[in-house]
């Protein structure tokens, strides 16, 4: 844009701060500077991004200051942005200081704000409160919204409470005449997550039975689904049969789960090579970290000496 002599605006700049947020954060850097010899402002999203980078790296006080920032630029941080604020404050051990934030998104509940019941569900999972999901829950009951009722069956299952997720579910089935295989992957990863692998096994037939097509999201929680069984053979023959569909990209943790379950199991214990992953991948366009890329290294099928390793 700079070379075509093209306007450069805060769009833009948000676009590459996503790019870089999931790539290579410390060039996030470059753009706050280019933004500010340029005198682009920043939008909410902007602080939105800034402020879960700085979370990221459980820097609070820098994530505090962001929040102070933005208000004084004249933005409230709308619900997307308290939730990521909780979030990082549940993972920092921030207990009191989530709770607060919570608070203020149960006033935006009370408002009618769209996405409130669904923040509070998963939120107060994190903390491990049962009586608040259950509360909040009982609000959704009489109108849920699809999204709600996925949180709540994500809530349920972080908590350990299966056959509330299951009920949840079931409702689902009821209400609507035909729910898609995503919702059938959140509960999936409630079975794995509380190792019933049998329930797991009838409803992965109920999915293949429905008839519903398989995205990444559900391709993931199969993957993790039969790594968890045991079968790693059938989670990478979905994989496989999944990336050579059309318009069709697996998720990153997809490969991690796969290649975790082969450093731990056969593939790297007996060196043997797990052969055309890398090329599967280079295919997908997904390109490993460097923590994935060593564990992808120790299973390479051509790896002759120490040097491929450090590249």
């Amino acid at each position: 844009m700079g070379e075509l002599k093209l306007p450069m605006n805060v769009d833009a700049c948000n676009q590459m701060i996503i790019l870089y947020k999931r790539l290579e954060k410390k060039k996030i850097a470059d753009i706050l500077l280019m933004m500010e010899q340029q005198d682009i402002k920043p939008s909410l999203l902007t602080y939105k991004l800034l402020i879960d980078t700085k979370g990221e790296f459980n820097d609070i006080m820098a994530m505090e200051q962001l929040v102070e920032d933005m208000k004084a630029d004249g933005f409230e941080p709308d619900i997307n942005a308290l939730t990521v604020m909780a979030k990082h404050y549940i993972k920092g051990g921030f207990k009191h200081k989530a709770e607060t934030v919570l608070k203020e998104i149960e006033e935006r509940k009370l408002k009618g704000i769209i996405g409130a019941r669904r923040s509070l569900l998963l939120l107060y999972a994190s903390l491990g409160r049962a009586d608040k999901v259950g509360k909040f829950w009982k609000d959704c009951e009489a109108d849920p919204k699809m999204q709600e009722c996925v949180a709540a069956i994500e809530a349920w299952g972080k908590l350990g409470k299966v056959g509330e997720a299951e009920a949840v579910f079931d409702m689902m089935l009821q209400k609507w005449e035909r729910i898609s295989s995503r919702h059938y992957s959140s509960l999936l990863k409630v079975y794995i997550d509380n190792k019933q692998l049998t329930k797991g096994k009838d409803l992965v037939k109920r999915l293949v039975d429905a008839g519903c097509w398989i995205g990444p999201l559900t391709c993931d929680a199969l993957v993790k689904f039969y790594i968890e069984a045991g079968d790693v053979d059938r989670a990478s023959s979905i994989l496989q049969k999944t990336a050579h569909r059309e318009k069709m990209r697996p998720l990153f943790t997809s490969f991690i789960a796969i290649m975790s379950s082969m450093q731990s199991g056969a593939y790297i214990n007996a060196k043997a090579p797990a052969y055309g992953f890398r090329e599967r991948m280079k295919a997908d366009k997904v390109l490993p970290n460097a923590t994935f890329g060593k564990v992808l290294a120790l299973a390479d099928a051509f790896r002759k000496t120490a040097v491929s390793d450090i590249v």
